[in-house]
């Protein structure tokens, strides 16, 4: 009896292979997104900033901080003061629309880990008056890079055949995985980050003629991996504005003030991309399976194009920073025959700000949070229907301090972002985002202690 039930379920096992076999690949795509333009080359691109900077409308180039990591500008790593542990998420809400359509989407996912430490302890220098104006910092990160998610589906009439529904799915990632190093002398700071670059993209596109009593379905598949390796590097130069010694116990928040200007830029990188294909034709009520073309570990060289960027910010210390970023990428010299796109140049402008009301307050909580605030303009490198891909918003943001006992401050970070993002009046999201990271802080790193 057993062995009849083996082989029932043996059968039932194969036939259930046979039929997910006859009925394509494209149906076993699941994308936990649902955005028509990540379509196009290697998908949209993930932001590159921590939730801290996200409130700020992803200022980094001019953005040093001694309790956040900042992953736009290696050089601030000069100016990290303690050790930090970052984890950061998002979800956002689109209002996807265009003239005769609307949908709903909401998604989520992790935008970063990260750790970042200073070589050389602050609290080391104090307990052995060493005034030397010497930071070096390190860290690392995994972060997403792009991401490919959509699942749409869209009747067509071709003559003589009748109605053709043909169903797109797309899914995959590609991540970076940096390793920075940061070092300031006194008002002059550089840094690189060396990093790679992985991942897997899959797209999918099934032909099913419904208005035909018996004919074949028709499917191509696209899946790549892709691998390589990056690099970026960034300058910082900071102008006081006053004579103010810094180390004095006797100065008050916002009274040191200064400028500082940020610099940083990803040269041309070269990444690998190992391609599959296939096409075939299947027909469920005949059984039939016919694979037409089927070609896998094709290698490819494709090229990364350069990125800079300039930013400039106002500071008055612990209280209040004003800052601006313009950045531009050379995406028009993207290449890639595994992921083609037609990308042009991009460029976009920032603007914005953080306020501590009194971060030294002993009686009010709120008067030590950080409130942040941003806008920002700027395109995509994808271009649809002739129109180049833009996006917009606004943004505000808050820093909760997590204070402990004797203990290094840490903070909760929360940022909120209201856009738009595509091309008026043809394909467009409207969307809110919320992303929050902790930075969970510690001074203990590379601490001698000493004992008498």
């Amino acid at each position: 009896m057993p062995s009849n039930w083996n082989r029932f379920f043996g059968a039932l096992v194969i036939f259930s292979g046979l039929c997910v076999s006859m009925m394509g690949q494209n149906l076993l795509i699941n994308p936990t997104n649902n955005s028509p333009f990540s379509r196009f080359g290697l998908g949209n691109f993930a932001d590159q900033y921590s939730a801290m900077q996200a409130g700020m409308a992803g200022l980094t180039t001019a953005m040093p901080d001694q309790f956040h990591l900042n992953f736009g500008n290696p050089a601030t790593l000069g100016f990290l003061q303690v050790t930090s542990f970052e984890v950061g998420l998002s979800a956002r809400y689109a209002a996807l629309s265009e003239p005769n359509n609307n949908e709903n989407v909401w998604t989520g996912n992790l935008n970063y880990l990260a750790l970042g430490f200073p070589l050389i302890n602050p609290i080391n220098k104090v307990l052995d008056r060493d005034q030397t104006p010497l930071g070096i910092g390190m860290s690392f990160s995994l972060r997403p890079f792009t991401t490919v998610g959509y699942d749409i589906l869209t009747d067509i009439e071709v003559p003589e055949v009748g109605t053709t529904v043909n169903s797109f799915k797309g899914s995959g990632s590609t991540y970076k995985l940096t390793w920075g190093n940061g070092l300031r002398y006194k008002n002059f700071a550089a840094g690189f980050n060396i990093g790679a670059i992985f991942g897997k993209l899959t797209n999918s596109r099934r032909i099913d003629f419904d208005s035909l009593s018996i004919s074949y379905s028709t499917e191509f598949q696209d899946e790549v991996s892709v691998g390589g390796w990056l690099w970026d590097a960034g300058l910082m130069y900071e102008l006081p504005l006053n004579e103010i010694e810094e180390s004095s116990n006797r100065v008050r928040a916002g009274e040191i003030k200064r400028l500082i200007f940020g610099l940083r830029g990803r040269g041309t990188n070269y990444f690998t991309t190992n391609g599959s294909s296939f096409q075939r034709r299947d027909n469920f009520i005949l059984g039939d399976v016919d694979t037409l073309f089927d070609q896998s570990d094709v290698l490819r060289q494709a090229v990364l194009p350069a990125e800079f960027s300039v930013g400039v910010t106002f500071e008055k210390v612990n209280q209040l920073r004003l800052g601006i970023e313009y950045s531009m990428g050379m995406w028009s010299n993207y290449r890639s025959e595994g992921l083609p796109a037609n990308y042009s140049d991009t460029w976009r402008l920032a603007f914005g700000g953080e306020y501590v009301p009194n971060i030294f307050s002993f009686n009010s909580y709120f008067d030590k949070v950080r409130y942040r605030f941003g806008a920002f303009y700027g395109t995509d490198p994808r271009v649809f229907n002739g129109q180049q891909l833009e996006n917009y918003g606004l943004t505000i943001g808050f820093g909760l301090p997590m204070i402990k006992p004797r203990e290094t401050i840490s903070y909760f970070d929360i940022a909120f972002e209201l856009g738009q993002f595509g091309v008026s009046d043809i394909l467009k999201e409207t969307y809110v985002k919320l992303t929050f990271g902790f930075a969970l802080n510690d001074n203990s790193w590379f601490f001698k202690r000493k004992f008498n």
